[in-house]
């Protein structure tokens, strides 16, 4: 079987390589996207890459530490060893350990003293994962990747959160700048009948979050796709290119979106049938009503975003739909171009046939026996060009 490095390195890579250059020198024009020579979007999915691991000397960002109980803030630790302290002695507790960029060093210490298994720890030391969820004994890891849309430059920018949560203990780890999960800590200290779920609440509201920031990425392709197609059919140059990029942004939203629908159904498995449930999966600490509450929660963003899903895949058909317009349109210019061109052949072609005949390229001689010999040839020679000019201007070909 072939692994990410044979991908990557190996003769396919190549042929990528080598793809990727042709489309480069062949790709002219202006546009106000990214250069061409940008990773393409399946290239920095490589899963499990060694290129793709957190690097040692990354300085890492901000932790915070905060204890809940039933929904509500207790107090706040500076270390993890404290916070786990605090859960160990007293049930009732929730730790959130709120991690921004972490290093290596910073996320394994987190991961050790909370009994985050190798496994996972290997899975959030790896950059790039696909969303997903997945159960590792007792502890939940979900990927999530948010995204957010450089209009300027026609990009979308994919980041990446991990979330772990286990039975008193939900960690969150942002890869990224263009999703606040500060914020989503504010909505929640305010909706306590979320946060009073336990961890799971987390991973919820931190879910909604996600789903909700694709929506100003859609509605930014949306309208660049709207530019395009008027471009098209004005006839503008670059066309074809800025088709070509928009793709890529399409796709790359398209992969971090398609796999939602898979990891939905899994987190809403164990809430419409709790008797099915894993029996690793963290439950929600609420009561029936409370439960009632995040099914509902949950259905309203797994309803985002099967709407996001359908308008990324309306977009990939809509942009191959004006690739072929962009392509029908072209070969309809040539055509017209070829007839005007064949058109304005034939009318020099006949005239240049009766010269050639009548050997009408030397001075009149004696074999010239009628005087109007000459004016009456270039007259029906005039008439004809005339008369083919007319035909063609009738048929539409000039």
């Amino acid at each position: 079987m072939s692994t990410p490095d044979d991908l990557g390195g190996g003769r396919v890579g190549r042929a990528c390589q080598v793809f990727h250059a042709k489309i480069v020198l062949m790709a002219g024009g202006q546009g106000r996207a990214r250069p061409m020579t940008d990773a393409a979007p399946e290239r920095i999915m490589a899963l499990g890459h060694r290129a793709a691991m957190l690097q040692p000397e990354t300085e890492p960002g901000p932790m915070r530490l905060v204890l809940y109980r039933s929904g509500r803030r207790e107090r706040e630790v500076d270390t993890v060893q404290e916070a786990q302290r605090a859960i160990a002695e007293d049930d009732g507790l929730m730790a959130w350990v709120a991690l921004a960029e972490p290093d290596r060093e910073q996320l394994t210490q987190v991961a050790r003293t909370f009994g985050v298994p190798d496994l996972v720890l290997e899975d959030a030391l790896t950059a790039h994962q696909r969303p997903k969820a997945e159960i590792y004994h007792d502890v939940l890891f979900v990927v999530l990747r948010p995204a957010h849309y450089n209009d300027e430059a026609e990009q979308v920018v994919v980041g990446e959160v991990h979330l772990f949560a286990s039975k008193n203990v939900a960690i969150t780890i942002q890869h990224t700048d263009h999703i606040d999960l500060e914020a989503v800590r504010d909505r929640l200290e305010t909706e306590h009948h979320i946060l009073a779920q336990g961890p799971l609440g987390v991973v919820y509201a931190v879910l909604d979050r996600v789903v909700d920031a694709y929506a100003p990425v859609v509605a930014g392709l949306q309208e660049d796709i709207d530019e395009l197609e008027n471009q098209v059919f004005d006839g503008e140059q670059g066309a074809s290119r800025r088709t070509y990029r928009l793709t890529r942004e399409v796709i790359l939203l398209q992969r971090a979106v398609d796999p939602l629908e898979e990891l939905l159904s899994e987190l809403a498995a164990p809430l419409e049938h709790p008797d099915r449930a894993e029996p690793g999966l963290p439950h929600l600490q609420g009561g029936p009503d409370e439960q009632a509450v995040m099914r509902a929660h949950l259905r309203d963003v797994a309803d985002h975003e099967k709407t996001v899903r359908e308008h990324v895949d309306g977009f990939r058909q809509m942009l191959q739909d004006i690739m072929s317009v962009s392509n029908t349109l072209v070969d309809q210019s040539q055509n017209e171009a070829m007839k005007k061109i064949s058109s304005w052949g034939g009318i020099l072609v006949l005239p240049a046939l009766i010269a050639s005949i009548f050997a009408m390229n030397a001075t009149p001689g004696p074999e010239h026996h009628w005087v109007f010999s000459w004016p009456v040839t270039l007259a029906f020679m005039a008439l004809s060009a005339l008369a083919l000019y007319l035909v063609f201007r009738r048929n539409e070909w000039l």
